[in-house]
C-alpha cells in the first residue's frame, strides 16, 4: 500500500507533446480511473508510472520516493494488460508464480501465495490448465492473480476488460472493484469506457489532448463538468448542447431555437449578449411542455425507456437526444420542456463552465 504523487509530469515524442503538466496525488488505497478519448495520453501516463517510458519532465513519487528514473523492476508495481500477456506454454500456477520465482522466493512461499490468490479469484481448480483452456474471463482473473501474488505497492490496469463481452465486463468490473477494496492497494485504471470510469473510481482524471480536463469524484464530474468536453464525454447518451445568448440583464438565456430559459434566482452568468452554450442531459428534458419542438429523426425503444434522436429548428439543425420513460409520444415533431434546475452553462468561445452569481 502506498501514496502516489505526480508533479509537473510531461511527455513528448520528438516535437509532439503527448502529456502536459500532470499534477495529482493519490491517497493510500485510492483507486483513480483515467479516462478520455483515444490518443489523449491515458496509456502513456500509465507507462510513465510503470517505468516503460521516461518522462520528459516532472517527478513520480511512490510513498515519497521519486521513481521517475528508476528501473521498472525496482518500482514494486504490478500491471494488468488489455491482452492478458500470459505465457501460453505455462500452466495457470506457473503464470502466477513466475514473478515470484524471479524474485527468489522459496517454493513454500510461492505455493502459499499462489494458492491464497487462486482461492480469492476462484481459480483453485484451474491451476493446472494452460491459458488456451480458459475462457476470456478466466484468463483475465489469471492476469489479475499474477499481479496480486506480488503484493505490490501499486496496481496499474490498462483497459483490462476491453476484450470481454458486455455481460462479462459487468461481472469483472464488480470483481475488480471488490478485490481492490479488499486488498486496499492504491490503483490506476485506464479505460475509454465511461461506465467503467463512473463505477470503479474513487476519483476520475479526464484527459483531453494530454491535459487534465478535470480531476474530481465521479459524481462531481457528472454533475459539475468543468467544460463542454467533459460534459460531452461523461454521460450516456451524451449531454445536449444548445447555443444561446444572455438576455434580460443576464438573468435568462435565449436559445437559438427560440425559447427563453430563466436561470435560478440570483444566478447571472454575465452581461446581455454574451454567447453561451446551454447543456442539458437527455434525461432532463420532459414531455408535456412546449418549450422545444424536436423534429424526430430516429426513435430507439430500449424497453423501459426510449431515446428520441432529432434536431431543433435552427439554421444548423442543432442535434438533440431525449430520454423518456416507457414509450415516446407519437409524431414527426414532439414538444419537450427543459428542467431548469439541471441546466449547465458554458462559455461558447472557451467551452469552460460558468458558475458566476450576482
Amino acid at each position: 500500500m502506498a501514496t502516489l504523487d505526480l508533479i509537473g509530469l510531461r511527455k513528448s515524442f520528438g516535437d509532439t507533446q503527448v502529456l502536459r503538466q500532470i499534477d495529482l496525488s493519490l491517497a493510500d488505497g485510492e483507486m483513480l480511473v483515467i479516462v478520455g478519448a483515444s490518443g489523449c495520453g491515458k496509456s502513456t501516463l500509465l507507462r510513465l508510472v510503470a517505468g516503460l517510458e521516461t518522462p520528459s519532465a516532472g517527478s513520480i513519487f511512490l510513498d515519497g520516493k521519486d521513481i521517475a528514473m528508476a528501473d521498472p523492476s525496482a518500482r514494486d508495481i504490478a500491471m494488468v494488460f488489455q491482452n492478458y500477456a500470459l505465457y501460453p506454454h505455462f500452466s495457470v500456477f506457473d503464470n502466477m508464480a513466475y514473478g515470484l520465482r524471479i524474485r527468489g522466493l522459496s517454493k513454500d512461499d510461492i505455493k502459499r501465495r499462489v494458492d491464497e490468490t487462486a482461492g480469492l479469484l476462484g481459480l483453485g481448480e484451474l491451476l493446472a490448465r494452460k491459458p488456451r483452456q480458459l475462457s476470456g474471463g478466466q484468463r483475465q482473473r489469471v492476469a489479475m492473480g499474477r499481479a496480486i501474488v506480488r503484493e505490490p505497492k501499486l496496481f496499474l490496469f490498462d483497459e483490462p476488460l476491453s476484450n470481454l463481452d458486455a455481460k462479462l465486463r459487468v461481472q469483472m468490473r464488480a470483481e475488480i472493484r471488490r478485490l481492490q477494496r479488499r486488498l486496499g492497494v492504491t490503483s490506476l485504471y485506464v479505460t475509454h469506457d465511461q461506465v467503467e470510469a463512473m463505477t470503479l473510481g474513487d476519483r476520475l482524471l479526464v484527459l483531453h489532448q494530454g491535459r487534465p480536463a478535470q480531476f474530481a469524484t465521479p459524481m462531481e464530474v457528472f454533475e459539475r463538468p468543468a467544460d463542454t468536453y467533459v460534459a460531452g464525454f461523461i454521460g450516456a447518451p451524451a449531454m445536449n448542447f444548445l447555443p444561446a445568448e444572455l438576455t434580460d440583464r443576464g438573468t435568462a438565456a435565449r436559445l437559438d431555437a427560440g425559447p427563453v430559459i430563466r436561470f435560478a434566482e440570483g444566478r447571472r452568468p454575465g452581461a446581455d449578449g454574451r454567447k453561451l452554450t446551454i447543456g442539458i442531459r437527455p434525461e432532463h428534458l420532459i414531455t408535456g411542455e412546449n418549450q422545444l419542438l424536436v423534429h424526430v429523426d430516429l426513435i430507439e425503444p430500449l424497453g423501459s425507456e426510449t431515446l428520441v434522436h432529432g434536431h431543433l429548428p435552427t439554421p444548423d439543425e442543432t442535434p438533440i437526444v431525449v430520454k423518456v420513460s416507457g414509450r415516446a409520444p407519437a409524431g414527426e415533431t414532439i414538444p419537450f420542456g427543459i428542467q431548469n434546475a439541471f441546466l449547465h452553462v458554458f462559455d461558447r468561445d472557451t467551452g469552460l463552465r460558468i458558475d458566476a452569481l450576482g
